[in-house]
């Protein structure tokens, strides 16, 4: 127990650049107080005591404003940060090295019998204010971003986002521009690189993206055709490209794009 106890400890430090001592960590972190008494109200509810277990996962609720039903089960480095308004329903399954931030719900959408919580693989980050409802599957390496609702599976390694959650595919297609190229043609016309980055999970950002990425193409072309034309000993291509004038939505378009982009990278939204 005491083992167990120590690896929690360290696995805060790992995870969380605040904390400063053991003793502030013991004293002072709701999220693992909250594990530690679910791992002994889990093994009452294992053992059929369910009124006594249940008992003392409401106190622990009361006590750390985290609720973990006593049938969920928790993986080991489990870490809950801040705490508060977590909630873990009962046939939730949580794998090792797990991340949890406040406001996160692993909640059913069924009100039958079995297995009606997500379970989460290891080395999962679920960002504040997530819900992620029914018996589906956090692959390891899986993130959800804040405030994101997740319905369906995530894969392995995978980002959700939105409502509902949409997976952001951060690796571009065989033979698709890179997103380096991307923000260099989006930079080159006057567009925000921001709003059309590869990972942003907007329908409207991703079809500018897409346009941007023909023009990238085109661009390469017609670069290939004047050199070829200027070796030959033709004078073509003498001048820049204009920039574009995109008109006065650009600043909250702007603004709009860093918020969304905030929240595809940060997997760390402490208060």
């Amino acid at each position: 127990m005491f083992s167990r106890i120590k690896e929690d400890i360290h696995s805060v430090f790992d995870r969380d650049p605040a904390a400063r001592n053991v003793f502030e960590v013991l004293t002072n972190y709701p999220g693992l107080h909250a594990i530690w008494l679910h791992r002994v109200s889990h093994k009452l509810w294992r053992n059929n005591w369910k009124w006594l277990a249940r008992s003392l996962s409401t106190f622990s609720r009361w006590l750390t404003g985290v609720e973990i039903h006593p049938g969920a089960t928790l993986g080991r480095r489990f870490f809950i940060d801040h705490g508060m308004g977590v909630v873990i329903g009962e046939t939730a399954e949580i794998g090792n090295d797990v991340t949890l931030y406040h406001g996160v719900t692993l909640g059913g959408t069924s009100w039958k019998e079995g297995k009606r919580h997500p379970t989460l693989g290891d080395n999962v980050v679920i960002g504040a204010g997530a819900k992620v409802l029914g018996p589906i599957t956090i692959g390891n390496g899986g993130k959800v971003g804040s405030n994101s609702v997740v319905v369906k599976d995530v894969p392995e390694n995978a980002t959700a986002v939105g409502i509902p959650g949409r997976i952001v595919n951060n690796k571009p297609a065989e033979g698709q521009p890179s997103a380096n190229d991307r923000d260099e043609i989006a930079q080159k016309y006057g567009f925000d690189a921001y709003a059309v980055s590869s990972d942003n999970p907007d329908p409207v950002a991703k079809a500018i993206g897409r346009m941007l990425d023909h023009m990238h193409l085109m661009d390469g072309k017609v670069a290939d055709l004047c050199k070829g034309i200027n070796q030959l000993g033709g004078n073509v291509c003498e001048q820049a490209l204009p920039e574009l004038k995109v008109g006065e939505f650009v600043d909250d378009e702007k603004a709009a794009a860093a918020r969304r982009q905030a929240e595809v990278e940060s997997f760390d939204p402490k208060i």
